[in-house]
């Protein structure tokens, strides 16, 4: 798999994120084996099954720089290298993508055409009635990509609603219901960051919410003079503040592999290693957590 290259994660332009959302599209298309899992007592034996196979599956959104397929073809993304590491560690020796939209993640993985989500999904808690995760990797807030300047000064979810301005963001994005519950009335969705950017600079959308690392790194990679990122902004759900926090998710049975996941994950978190791999695809320690899954899945 592709290894993050310091400085060089970012160097991707305009055309090569589309060459990869086109290798997306093919990758997607392309058959692979399944691995049963018929018999889910006592946790699972998915693990064990996988260790034979000596391969796992990893559902990919293609969503930079959470897991995406690289302008050279091949997998890259913090998610997928985080995976690499730990499933070596656990007796499974390669990973292999599975590229999808984000918002068919979840429908995935419980079909089995993958055993992993590797994108860095937000824990919340539907999500967690329908797949269980593993403890987050990340902490992270919100940040808009307007047009120059700001025209409409858009700098939170309740701007775009007084402003009756047309938002933007993914399929399946966490943001929808952020904007939703501040107001926002016109909500466009869209495929990716990139759409997103694109949008924006052509008036189709005012704003196009996302993550602060998605945003940043899309107007970075694009050199787009035509659009800036807002600063952070914190979502508020039900007059409250919110803290997203990203991680793997896995089938509901299976939790010996997501406890093993686990074990490993943390091992990564106390000796730095977590942040070695993340800080070149745009992470911070600041954004490094010690939240638990259960602790995001409570409503």
């Amino acid at each position: 798999m592709a290894r993050p290259r310091g400085n060089d994660t970012y160097r991707i332009g305009r055309r090569s994120l589309l060459a990869g959302a086109a290798a997306l599209s093919a990758l997607g298309a392309v058959g692979c084996s399944r691995v049963s899992t018929a018999d889910v007592k006592d946790g699972g034996d998915l693990l064990e099954r996988l260790r034979a196979q000596g391969v796992v599956k990893l559902g990919l959104a293609g969503e930079q720089p959470y897991s995406y397929i690289g302008k050279d073809g091949e997998m890259t993304g913090y998610a997928p290298e985080v995976a690499a590491r730990i499933f070596e560690r656990l007796g499974v020796p390669r990973v292999q993508p599975f590229p999808t939209e984000f918002g068919s993640l979840i429908s995935g993985l419980n079909s089995q055409q993958f055993d992993v989500v590797a994108a860095g999904m937000y824990i919340n808690p539907e999500r967690c009635q329908q797949v269980l995760f593993a403890d987050p990797e990340y902490q992270m807030l919100d940040a808009f990509i307007v047009r120059k300047g700001n025209p409409k000064n858009l700098n939170d979810y309740k701007d775009v609603a007084e402003a009756g301005a047309t938002l933007a963001t993914g399929v399946g994005y966490a943001e929808i219901g952020y904007a939703e519950d501040a107001g926002v009335k016109n909500i466009m969705t869209l495929p990716d960051q990139l759409a997103g950017l694109l949008a924006v600079e052509q008036g189709r959308a005012d704003v196009f919410a996302g993550t602060a690392v998605t945003v940043r790194n899309v107007i970075k990679e694009t050199k787009s003079k035509r659009v800036e990122a807002t600063e952070e902004i914190q979502p508020v759900v039900d007059g409250e503040p919110v803290v997203d926090a990203g991680a793997f998710a896995f089938r509901k049975a299976e939790t010996n592999l997501r406890d093993a996941f686990n074990r490993e994950l943390h091992k990564m978190k106390d000796s730095g290693e977590l942040l070695r791999i993340m800080r070149p695809f745009g992470f911070s320690e600041e954004q490094m957590t010690d939240l638990t899954a259960e602790e995001k899945c409570t409503p």
